[in-house]
């Protein structure tokens, strides 16, 4: 019988350009120095333009019981992004179908001082609508909590308090708001041509 963890799994190692490079285990990649890798991190946004965060699980080797996005994880070696952040987002919170779209790459460096686990991530961006209604289930050993916040609420946030955060939910949150403007223009732009 099998004793293997998510921290046995493989990770698909990268340049900073984001070239695949090799494998290591999750284990492997997240000690000390960390070696780069590729890795996932979805935002789920509703109707009312919220997204949805996740306290991490008090047992995550990485950054436990702080703030993160939706939900976070990393492909296998030749996995696509989507497919693996479709997976993680039914493993963590139980949804299942949710188109997801890339906006941007986050490359970060960053050690857990409680820990001592790194995290040196090729991190791509991902943004999902959930439909409304749609019903959650965290599961316990991954998610402490979750909670919908309006993303000028979450910028204060991180401002005022960012130890209660993991450290890459900033520069994954600022991919994602530099992508909402930029669609944000694109319609206005739509709208305003379509008038004339």
């Amino acid at each position: 019988m099998s004793t293997s963890t998510r921290e046995d799994h493989l990770v698909e190692l990268v340049d900073t350009n984001g070239t695949a490079v090799g494998a290591a285990t999750v284990s492997d990649a997240h000690r000390e120095p960390g070696q780069l890798h590729r890795a996932f991190s979805v935002f789920l946004r509703d109707d009312e333009g919220r997204i949805l965060l996740q306290q991490r699980a008090a047992v995550k080797t990485r950054f436990p019981l702080r703030w993160g996005n939706t939900c976070c994880g990393h492909p296998g070696p030749g996995q696509t992004v989507t497919e693996a952040a479709g997976h993680r987002l039914f493993e963590e919170i139980g949804v299942r179908d949710v188109a997801l779209t890339e906006v941007g790459v986050y490359t970060y460096r960053a050690a857990d001082p409680v820990t001592g686990r790194v995290e040196h991530e090729y991190d791509h961006v991902l943004l999902g609508a959930l439909p409304a209604g749609t019903t959650l289930r965290p599961d316990p050993d991954e998610i402490a909590e979750l909670r919908w916040v309006a993303p000028p609420s979450l910028r204060a946030e991180l401002s005022a308090a960012p130890e209660a955060y993991a450290p890459w939910l900033s520069g994954v949150f600022e991919v994602l708001a530099r992508a909402t403007d930029t669609e944000r223009s694109s319609v206005l732009l739509t709208e305003r041509s379509g008038g004339r």
